[in-house]
């Protein structure tokens, strides 16, 4: 199947290139798949576990990515707000030396 495009204006063409990766995306998931299930066939075949060849893995975290309310207010801009973790916004430091005190930012 040739698609010649060269007769294909700009929107032709982005409509073939979204649908190009669409479908590069779904073959390497088959891809994937396929493989999977040949080493898992293959570890049951030799009388093993997944766990046995790689280890088992560790439970993920029930607070990894948990979202922490915000615990200082930038004055000037309500919209920029900092729970406190981390390295400190530049607008925090900036108003800590415009005499500001932690406790005024505050929210």
């Amino acid at each position: 199947m040739a698609v010649d495009i060269k007769n294909l204006n700009h929107n032709q063409l982005n409509e073939l290139i979204a649908k190009a990766q669409t479908r590069q995306t779904e073959l390497r998931k088959e891809q994937v798949s396929t493989v999977r299930d040949k080493v898992m066939a293959l570890i049951r075949e030799e009388g093993f576990t997944f766990d046995d060849l790689f280890g088992a893995r560790a439970p993920k975290s029930k607070r990894a990515g948990a979202v922490v309310a915000a615990k200082f207010r930038n004055p000037d801009d309500a919209e920029q707000t900092w729970s406190g973790r981390g390295k400190r916004p530049r607008w925090f430091n900036e108003a800590l030396k415009a005499g500001k005190t932690e406790a005024d930012l505050l929210v």
